[in-house]
């Protein structure tokens, strides 16, 4: 049986994931057009982005929380904007 993880980790979790995308050196050839430079941040984003996705659902889960959720899903497309189509 898989672990239950709470939602409050979740988001710390989703966050460390961002910063770590955010963090990954940019290869100093190609930057952004490296495809594994720019998989390796899909990944992590995806990763970040699947840990919350739901949260948004959850019966359980207080309107604030789901706000922050929303607010971290949209930073998330943001953060992906500005580490791969950089000028």
């Amino acid at each position: 049986m898989t672990k239950i993880i709470p939602t409050a980790e979740r988001i710390k979790k989703a966050r460390a994931l961002i910063q770590k995308a955010r963090d990954l050196p940019v290869p100093p050839d190609l930057g952004w057009m490296d495809f594994s430079y720019t998989a390796n941040v899909k990944d992590l984003l995806r990763q970040a982005r699947d840990l919350v996705k739901f949260v948004q659902f959850m019966p359980n889960a207080s309107a604030e929380v789901k706000q922050e959720v929303s607010d971290l899903i949209e930073e998330i497309t943001r953060a992906e904007k500005e580490i791969l189509h950089r000028s």
